[in-house]
């Protein structure tokens, strides 16, 4: 009887091949299982949302596990696309939020990613030399220059609105009939002003630090910096990560996932500036050095590590619905408790 003849050097490589290849594939199919796909709503292109695009464009969801997939959804559209089910999360305002808990929405705030309003009232650096503009004077005088003027907000009925007719109403003015309001995408904003299609702006980093750099415009109003106007905004929801407050008692792991890539993208903005600016020049397209300095500046000054939410925060974004007249004093919630969980950014 022949014995079988030993394997050549050649078929002994090749099976150890075939074994590392399959082992490969095991590996990288165990992998993908282990990856969550999910969909998030973003309201406009802005600075003010600079967290989910270092959580993205940083890696920060793929280390988690997170396969991201965005969709812009103008305004509160994107969520009432979390609402409806057609999207895991958005990244909503506050105002937003607590607008729809007030309506008997069960949405929960997992994460706050902006702790200031995030908007500037800025005027046509012309329209304020023609009135006489004393950018020193108080709140209530400046906000008077509003008055039978044209503004563009990024969304009707979001934040960048409410602080438009809330800083009107400071000046006494009618925000419904004393000023015109449009909606205009921020990236469009510049170029509608150049025009003199409009006379100021409702806005947010980069934008505002254009307009000014540029000799453009003139700050009426800083909700953002400083003392803020109003001072009452110095601590409120300007930004949250949304989502059914049942997705995340059916879905934890994915929620958990979401929080911990958020909380380090934040970690990141404020330890790694350099590298986390340039992911934000890249996905805004900002060339202008300057410019994107100052509107990193001003975004990081209001980004908060970790990404906890709190009800006072929440108070103050209600106070912008009412002060807007969004939303009636009587129609608040009797507690805010219940529409954030920190657990997910801890």
């Amino acid at each position: 009887m022949r014995r079988p003849q030993s394997q050549t050097r050649e078929e002994q490589v090749v099976k150890i091949l075939s074994f590392l290849v399959a082992s490969l594939i095991a590996i990288t199919g165990s992998a993908r299982a282990d990856t969550d796909k999910v969909t998030v709503a973003m309201p406009a292109i802005a600075f003010i949302f600079a967290t989910e695009y270092e959580a993205l464009d940083g890696g920060f969801y793929k280390k988690e596990g997170l396969d991201v997939k965005e969709v812009e959804i103008q305004g509160i559209g994107a969520a009432n696309a979390v609402i409806s089910g057609s999207v895991e999360f958005s990244f909503s305002s506050g105002p937003t939020l607590t607008r729809a808990a007030a309506r008997g929405q069960k949405v929960i705030a997992i994460a706050s990613t902006y702790d200031r309003s995030g908007f500037w009232i800025v005027l046509n650096k012309k329209v304020a030399a023609d009135r006489h503009f004393d950018p020193n004077a108080p709140l209530a005088d400046r906000a008077k220059i509003l008055k039978g003027l044209r503004f563009a907000v990024g969304a009707i009925q979001a934040i960048p609105h409410a602080y438009l007719k809330l800083i009107a109403k400071i000046g006494g003015l009618n925000p419904e009939s004393d000023l015109e309001v449009t909606a205009i995408s921020p990236t469009d904003t510049i170029a509608a002003m150049q025009r003199n299609a409009i006379d100021g702006f409702s806005g947010g980093p980069p934008i505002v630090e254009e307009a000014v750099s540029h000799g453009l415009g003139v700050i009426v109003a800083d909700g953002n910096n400083g003392a803020v106007d109003p001072p009452w905004l110095k601590h409120v929801a300007g930004n949250i990560v949304l989502a059914r407050a049942q997705y995340c008692v059916d879905h934890k792991p994915i929620c958990v996932k979401m929080g911990r890539a958020l909380a380090a993208a934040n970690v990141f903005m404020h330890e790694h500036p350099k590298e986390a600016m340039a992911i934000l020049g890249k996905r805004l397209n900002v060339t202008d050095p300057a410019v994107l300095a100052e509107a990193y500046k001003d975004t990081l000054e209001a980004t908060p590590s970790p990404p906890t939410t709190d009800a006072a925060m929440l108070a103050a974004a209600d106070q912008m619905n009412i002060e807007a007249g969004f939303m009636k004093a009587s129609d608040k919630v009797a507690s805010y408790d219940k529409l954030f969980d920190n657990e997910f950014v801890k």
